[in-house]
């Protein structure tokens, strides 16, 4: 199978193999699918591992859900500091071989500093493969494909996520109306289904690993390291000889007197920090914008609307279907309407959203209203700033850099997450829910503007050409 080079860019006329390129964009992103099942089972085991830890007090239910993000603050720094020595390829697999050993760690914990641990090391994976498979796909990928290509990576993450919390569901006992907490503590669930839970992880981590086995390095990697002719016969399987010589002579024109190992230092050259600048703010304003509370604070978000822990579970499953669902959306026209303006749609409704939801808080408003508005939540990020951050991320950097610097970017990320992860418990216990939404409504407020001042359009451009244009 193949397709037309879109006219976008300076593309060759010619013909892209679609399947191969999908096959190999598909397998790296199943980094992104264990991203998401591994950083968002925790939410439907969390009411049950709590109490069968005895954790009790916020501070212990923040560190809980957020212990795994110092994991992949780490994995997120290794990913920088190896995959322009490595290789994009080689830190995969080491990422699926953690995915694999950690879900077995965390089901099997004895004790919460055992459970701690294994989040922990998981976090590394979880490090890994969010920065590498969104790079490796933005380096394989043709201009007119990357925008969707990379957001593929993004609905693997959505479909890891839908995932763990059908999983979650099926394989939780269910619970009856007004279940007292004694008989919830000596439930199956709080004895041994959160456990199993954290070990149907294992099961897409071997298929990662296997699969990481076939698919190539980056081309763009392989240049860089002196492996022209390697590059050149990856390229040509993705677009044929002419593209394969284009690409090439492109690549070769960035790397030309910087072939020198590079060191996080240097991404403060003058010329470089603006663009880092701007992938940095990006990346954390994608986890200030709030939404991920919703997924890793769902017990306490509905149990605030009115909902009971076994509806509660069932709603889990509800915000994974329209967060699946929407990310098709955006599959659909990053690479047509452009990144810019979904970024600015993302944060404006986002605001808008956050807005109406505190106020329904404020007011005492329960159920399905308050389930419309969070799922309206997560539609609006799902086909907005989750997928097109990271297509920004991953095609913004220079070639000599992008490891580092896309390092430096999922780092910023991460510990973002671990701020708004740790601190929401206290937050919503301080503002409540109401002013806890109203502050992140005021984040994407902010976040708009920074995005209309400062993001420019990238689509249908090669990496080279938004070097040119951003590297001045």
């Amino acid at each position: 199978m193949s397709i037309a080079a879109n006219s976008e860019g300076p593309t060759v006329p010619g013909r892209f193999h679609a399947g191969y390129i999908w096959t190999i964009s598909l397998v790296a992103a199943l980094g992104g699918l264990l991203f998401g099942y591994d950083w968002v089972v925790i939410g439907g085991a969390k009411p049950f591992f709590e109490r069968s830890f005895g954790l009790a007090d916020a501070a212990s239910q923040g560190w809980a859900n957020s212990c795994a993000l110092l994991g992949c603050l780490v994995g997120a720094l290794l990913a920088g500091a190896l995959s322009d020595k490595f290789g994009r390829k080689r830190l995969l697999i080491f990422s699926a071989f953690l995915f694999a050993v950690t879900s077995l760690g965390n089901a099997a914990a004895g004790s919460f500093s055992v459970f701690v641990f294994w989040r922990m090391l998981g976090g590394v994976a979880i490090g890994l493969a969010s920065n590498l498979s969104p790079m490796y796909i933005a380096e394989v990928a043709p201009a007119p494909l990357r925008g969707r290509l990379v957001a593929v990576n993004q609905l693997t993450i959505v479909l890891g996520i839908l995932a763990a919390q059908f999983i979650n569901y099926l394989i939780a006992d269910k619970l009856p109306q007004g279940a007292t907490e004694e008989f919830i503590r000596n439930s199956w669930n709080c004895r041994v289904g959160w456990r199993w839970m954290f070990a149907a992880t294992a099961v897409p981590s071997l298929l990662f690993f296997a699969g990481m086995f076939f698919v190539p390095e980056s081309p763009r990697w392989l240049a860089k390291n002196g492996r022209t002719e390697q590059a050149r016969g990856i390229l040509s399987r993705v677009g044929g000889g002419d593209y394969a010589r284009q690409a090439l002579a492109e690549i070769t024109a960035t790397l030309v007197n910087e072939t020198r190992r590079v060191n996080f230092h240097d991404l403060l050259e003058p010329r470089l920090r603006r663009v880092l600048a701007l992938g940095v703010v990006l990346a954390v304003f994608q986890q200030w914008c709030g939404i991920n509370v919703i997924f890793n604070y769902a017990e306490e978000i509905f149990a605030a609307a009115g909902y009971n822990i076994s509806d509660t579970l069932l709603n889990i499953a509800w915000t994974g279907s329209v967060n699946l669902a929407f990310t098709f959306v955006a599959l659909g026209v990053v690479d047509r309407g452009g990144r810019r303006i979904l970024m600015l749609l993302g944060a404006a409704g986002l605001a808008v959203i956050y807005v109406a939801l505190g106020f329904c808080y404020h007011a005492g408003v329960k159920g399905w209203p308050m389930l419309t508005l969070v799922l309206a939540a997560i539609g609006c990020y799902a086909m907005s700033l989750a997928p097109v951050t990271w297509v920004i991320i991953a095609e913004i950097f220079p070639n000599r850099i992008r490891g580092a610097a896309m390092s430096v970017a999922v780092m910023s990320l991460w510990i973002a997450c671990f701020i708004l992860t740790f601190t929401f418990p206290i937050l919503n216990r301080t503002l409540g829910p109401a002013g806890t939404f109203w502050l992140y409504a005021a984040i994407c407020a902010a976040g708009f503007v920074f995005i209309r001042l400062r993001l420019p359009e990238t689509k249908g451009k090669s990496l080279e050409q938004i070097e040119r244009e951003l590297v001045v």
